[in-house]
């Protein structure tokens, strides 16, 4: 996944951008009821509004992996259950080029024109909000593998977002699932908080963090997107002997981060979240560096080796594509499963009734955990952590 890092741009932009956008003329629907988009008789359209090309193509070609994947498994055994008639699946894909303009247009243009019955994507939370008038309006439901931000489903008065889910588990969720960690496994009493000041994504998870955690915080600290050189920081780290330190950001700073805090000498555990879930974590800090490293994951291939769904997943994927399945693949994979039950559960692929059926969706198997969406459109599910040691993961944990 490439140009991770270059998500955070697009976070910030949403806090201007968007909120102009949306006070512009967002009508929201009250309800998910009523006549949806239809279908044809042999066929169901689903959209894809994906990061395809831009600053998060590495998170959207990744999702578009695992979204193929399973549409190709869907079609292979027949198609979608709809009350009884099977249908194949049309996927549409359209690249949005990490653009809300762009992603905006891209929802249109799939659920007016191409008259989907609902779309997987987009990647980022700033490109999902810009969809959002454009699918209301159409009553069309989207289902984003990885947008994280934890007002993304939520309309500004706190009533939930009709027609928006998402397949990932929320910032707050991380952050405080991390502090727990932090407290209960590794029993850190004295943390450091080195926080990418540069993204929503640092920061919620920070704030989340600090929250949860009850130990004493002895130092809080901030870097952005594109620094080099963490020394002077790490340095006060070390000197106030910290039992830990919190890095909430991406792969390309953190494996900087990891690197130098162990040139100069600091052993204490590292932890991070999802943004460190990539082999190009390892290569930047090299593996020498890479022990007592540890991240929050949807996806877990060790605890997916052991339950047969993920495990079967892992197989399949590594049989298509020749490499292991990454994390924001296994997401997108769950997004389309979750909109294949909502359709095979309501009996029908009228868009609307497939949104009342991704809002009951319980207890669904996933490959990222067992999946209940809850009245806010978010899947309750499960969270691990994984130990990095010599740069290859070597324990993995489960976050109660």
């Amino acid at each position: 996944m490439d140009n991770i890092s270059g998500i955070k741009k697009i976070m910030n932009a949403v806090i201007t951008g968007m909120a102009a956008f949306m006070l512009a003329g967002c009508t929201v629907a009250k309800s998910s009821s009523g006549d949806g988009t239809k279908q044809d008789k042999d066929s169901v359209k689903i959209g894809v509004n994906m990061e395809l090309s831009g600053a998060a193509a590495g998170y959207g070609n990744a999702q578009k992996q695992g979204i193929q994947l399973a549409v190709s498994e869907i079609n292979k055994k027949g198609g979608i259950d709809v009350n009884g008639r099977k249908k194949k699946i049309k996927l549409i894909m359209r690249d949005n080029k990490t653009a809300i303009s762009t992603s905006a247009s891209v929802a249109a243009q799939l659920a007016t024109k191409e008259k989907v019955a609902a779309i997987v994507g987009p990647a980022t939370t700033n490109a999902g909000t810009a969809e959002i008038p454009n699918i209301t309006k159409a009553k069309v439901p989207s289902v984003s593998p990885s947008a994280t931000d934890p007002n993304y489903t939520l309309q500004k008065n706190g009533k939930v977002q009709p027609f928006v889910f998402r397949a990932c588990y929320q910032n707050n969720f991380q952050g405080g699932s991390a502090a727990k960690f932090v407290m209960n496994n590794i029993k850190a009493k004295r943390v450091a908080v080195y926080t990418d000041n540069s993204s929503d994504y640092g920061n919620g998870l920070a704030k989340a963090f600090k929250k949860t955690y009850r130990g004493k915080i002895v130092d809080s600290q901030t870097f952005s997107e594109g620094d080099k050189d963490f020394n002077a920081v790490l340095t006060s780290f070390k000197a106030k002997k910290v039992d830990a330190i919190y890095v909430p950001g991406y792969y390309t700073e953190v494996g900087l981060i990891i690197k130098q805090a162990r040139q100069i000498g600091i052993k204490a555990p590292i932890v991070g979240s999802d943004g460190m879930a990539d082999p190009k974590l390892v290569q930047i800090a090299g593996a020498k560096n890479a022990s007592k490293i540890y991240y929050t994951t949807p996806f877990s291939t060790q605890v997916a080796a052991k339950d047969p769904t993920a495990s079967k997943f892992m197989r399949d994927f590594k049989n298509r594509y020749h490499e292991e399945a990454p994390t924001f693949s296994a997401l997108a994979y769950d997004a389309v499963y979750m909109i294949k039950e909502a359709i095979e559960n309501e009996k029908s692929d009228d868009s609307a009734k497939i949104t009342k059926g991704l809002e009951q969706i319980k207890d669904f198997t996933g490959v990222t955990g067992k999946i209940t969406v809850d009245k806010d459109h978010n899947p309750e599910k499960p969270i691990a952590v994984e130990e990095l040691i010599n740069g290859k993961v070597g324990k993995t944990f489960k976050i109660e």
